[in-house]
């Protein structure tokens, strides 16, 4: 579907619409559309009558107001009703927000809600005779007016838009059947770019299902698939190969908690300590925001991370946080927070990185966010300690750690692309 050039053009007299089509017109909103701020709030008050409440964010997250959504409960006086009854062609927007580039959020209604009531930190704005809403609505997502309301928000902590500031939008204004057939057109194009992203979405999941079902595999079955296999004698694991075993995660590691005590960021030297936002979802350490902590000779004995080391999450406020595992191979001298386990291992023995991949691989399936994750998304040390892991030979472990690594990598790059 294609819409023609218009080949007579002419400046619009506004600086921020350059050149229009010459049979176009530029008006400001309040000539164009009735803009009329909400002032009904959450509160049921008795006396008045029951509504359903369209507030800020059904239209924060939905481009259409229907009634399909689950709406709130709340109270309205007659003149409420009245005024904020929502009525097809209707634009809702958000009035305000905490940055000035996120105000004017817009949802277009296309058809009479009775009892359905625009709520407060909103506006309808209701189009005039000879305007289309869905078109206003196309409007209200441009890149034009986003810009020209991100100048005109007002607020130090919080951003709002006057009601004047909204009036005074200036609008490039189209014949109505221009109006129609731009919106009609936006309505197919921005199906299709949507249909695009969710499909991209599905991929996205699909590569994350991928990556942890290898994971998975590789940690608890190996890399060969004709290798002889055994009970495990654990219900979690299945079976796993012959020359395999399984003990607790004490026998394979050395656990510590790191530095306690508040981190001090006005500190501009001494030790740099790796806290939780330096450890992503992905078990990936993340070095934009690191603070310093002051060590004494014997903290830097005890506390000072080494190569080869695995910095493991224990306690975070999100499950899904929870367990998130990072391997430690940087230069310098590091120390880290105590709402981080240092597990330390014999690389004679065992391979930090396979049993990296192993924890991950347990966060993924859900085993720490679980009921034996305990209580307040923790767990600690003791716990952490008397896990049953599975063991392989050190040659083995070294062998998926590599492979692993290098499918991990190839994920993470499919990944940044399919979100690109």
């Amino acid at each position: 579907m294609g819409l023609p050039k218009y080949t007579d053009v002419d400046h619009s007299g506004d600086e921020w619409l350059d050149e229009i089509p010459t049979h176009w017109t530029v008006k400001e909103l309040k000539y164009v559309c009735q803009n009329q701020p909400s002032n009904v709030d959450k509160k049921t008050v008795e006396g008045e009558e029951a509504v359903s409440l369209c507030n800020y964010t059904d239209v924060y997250y939905n481009d259409v107001i229907n009634d399909g959504l689950d709406f709130m409960r709340a109270s309205a006086t007659d003149e409420q009703i009245k005024k904020f009854t929502l009525r097809a062609g209707d634009v809702i927007i958000t009035k305000d927000s905490e940055t000035p580039d996120d105000i004017a959020v817009s949802a277009y209604v296309p058809n009479d809600m009775p009892g359905v009531i625009c709520g407060y930190h909103l506006a309808v704005i209701r189009p005039r005779e000879g305007v289309c809403g869905s078109f206003i609505k196309r409007l209200f997502d441009s890149v034009y007016v986003k810009s020209r309301v991100a100048t005109l928000a007002n607020g130090l902590t919080r951003f709002g838009l006057s009601h004047a500031a909204v009036g005074g939008l200036r609008m490039p204004v189209p014949p109505f059947d221009e109006q129609k057939a731009i919106a009609s057109f936006l309505d197919v194009e921005t199906s299709k770019i949507d249909a695009l992203v969710a499909e991209q979405r599905r991929l996205i999941e699909l590569l994350k299902e991928k990556r942890q079902a290898v994971i998975s595999h590789a940690v608890t079955k190996g890399l060969n698939p004709n290798a002889p296999m055994k009970p495990s004698g654990v219900e979690w694991f299945g079976d796993i190969p012959e020359n395999w075993f399984v003990t607790r995660f004490k026998r394979v590691a050395e656990t510590s908690y790191g530095a306690g005590g508040e981190i001090d960021r006005t500190l501009t030297e001494g030790t740099p300590i790796l806290s939780l936002p330096n450890v992503d979802i992905e078990g990936r350490l993340i070095l934009d925001d690191v603070p310093y902590r002051e060590l004494s000779d014997d903290e830097r004995e005890e506390l000072l991370l080494k190569k080869g080391d695995l910095l493991f999450n224990w306690r975070n406020g999100s499950a899904s946080h929870l367990a998130k595992t990072a391997f430690f191979d940087l230069d310098g001298e590091y120390t880290h927070v105590s709402f981080l386990l240092r597990l330390r291992f014999n690389p004679k023995q065992h391979s930090s990185r396979f049993f990296r991949h192993f924890i991950n691989a347990l966060r993924t399936t859900e085993f720490f966010s679980s009921a034996k994750a305990g209580v307040n998304n923790t767990f600690n040390q003791s716990e952490l300690e008397n896990l049953l892991v599975i063991v392989p030979p050190l040659d083995e472990q070294l062998a998926i750690a590599g492979h692993l690594d290098e499918q991990s990598e190839r994920s993470n790059t499919l990944h940044a692309e399919a979100e690109r």
